[in-house]
């Protein structure tokens, strides 16, 4: 079981940037793909970006360019950076976890583990 918990949302105006964390309750976790998700009202969850056990990463077309995902194994920590922040990136983001090591699914009901969200709204 892992369990994940996400911080670093806030409000923001347009351009400017944030840092969400995701913390993981298992130092196992480096061993699963890691992703962010996120939600808009209205509007479906979708990838942000992922991160498999080995480091490599994949990226929405809309936050590529803007957007980074790392992590931390010592610290079970999973980070993504967001600079150039537009309105249109408004949502609640979810950090999440897939049983898989060296693939990524972009698919949503492919990921174990979900954290509770965290807040993105970027003002106009």
């Amino acid at each position: 079981q892992v369990q994940l918990s996400e911080s670093g949302g806030g409000s923001v105006q347009a351009g400017g940037s944030l840092r969400l964390s995701c913390a993981a309750s298992t130092h196992g976790s480096y061993y699963y793909c890691m992703g962010w998700f996120r939600q808009a009202p209205g509007k479906e969850r979708e990838r942000v970006a992922s991160i498999t056990s080995v480091g490599a990463t994949v990226y929405a077309s809309s936050v590529k360019g803007r957007f980074t995902i790392s992590k931390d194994n010592a610290k079970s920590t999973l980070y993504l950076e967001m600079n150039s922040l537009k309105p249109e990136d408004t949502a609640m983001y979810y950090c999440a976890a897939a049983l898989l090591s060296f693939y990524c699914p972009r698919s949503v009901i492919e990921y174990n583990y979900w954290g509770q969200g965290t807040q993105v709204t970027v003002a106009s």
